[in-house]
């Protein structure tokens, strides 16, 4: 088990991702990005031809699956089968499916093991839906990151990694539609919901930069002795 870990949790379009890189930038230590591994794992069902009603199928394709993600937080990459992968799982398609695929308790076991894996034992920021309840309970720190819904959407709306394919003056409302959705599937599953977990820190965005979160984070991993 990594000695210092991090664990960054929240729903999409509350700077989660940008914080976990700007705070394992500043610390020297490793960055995971949990949700490429789910969007990887998903790229590989749709590429499988699987069913995704069917269960079996999905957990079988993700079995097979060799999926790689860059740890270094200045250059994020993601290969399926040796082949990078980086844009084509923030695709539209990818996107639309990964919480079917996310949900399946086989999946998630076995990329919770790829995750722990990515971690190393010398220090992570990981970031994701369940790393402080399924992850990494035992994490040091652990901060819920939120922000209100049409931040969030805004937020989503100007950025190329959305999945969501439309123009004009419809695209905000559509992007909102769209994390109402994954947020709806993302908490109601059976296997590791999008929660925040009991001891973590809820850090709210909406008027905050980045800089400004990732500073609140590394006083929170200083009180907690990781910087030392």
């Amino acid at each position: 088990m990594p000695t210092r870990v991090i664990a960054l949790d929240g729903p999409s379009g509350s700077g989660k991702s940008t914080v976990a890189r700007g705070v394992a930038r500043r610390l020297r230590w490793r960055y995971v990005d949990t949700g490429a591994t789910y969007r990887a794992a998903t790229l590989a069902v749709l590429r499988s031809g699987a069913d995704l009603s069917d269960t079996d199928a999905i957990a079988a394709a993700v079995a097979g699956a060799g999926i790689t993600v860059s740890t270094d937080p200045d250059a994020a990459g993601t290969c399926l089968d040796g082949e990078d992968v980086s844009a084509v799982i923030r695709g539209p398609e990818v996107t639309a499916a990964v919480s079917a695929v996310s949900a399946v308790p086989a999946v998630r076991a076995q990329l919770v093991a790829l995750q722990r894996d990515l971690a190393g034992a010398d220090g992570a920021v990981l970031e994701g839906r369940d790393i402080g309840t399924a992850v990494f309970p035992e994490a040091q720190v652990k901060v819920f990151l939120d922000a209100r819904p049409e931040v969030r959407a805004g937020r989503r709306a100007g950025d190329a990694d959305a999945g969501v394919v439309v123009t004009g003056a419809d695209v905000a409302a559509v992007v909102a539609a769209d994390l109402a959705r994954r947020d709806r599937l993302d908490s109601s599953r059976a296997a590791s919901p999008l929660a925040a977990a009991g001891d973590a820190i809820h850090l709210d965005s909406s008027a905050m930069d980045a800089e400004q979160v990732v500073a609140r984070v590394l006083e929170l991993a200083t009180d907690a002795g990781l910087t030392g």
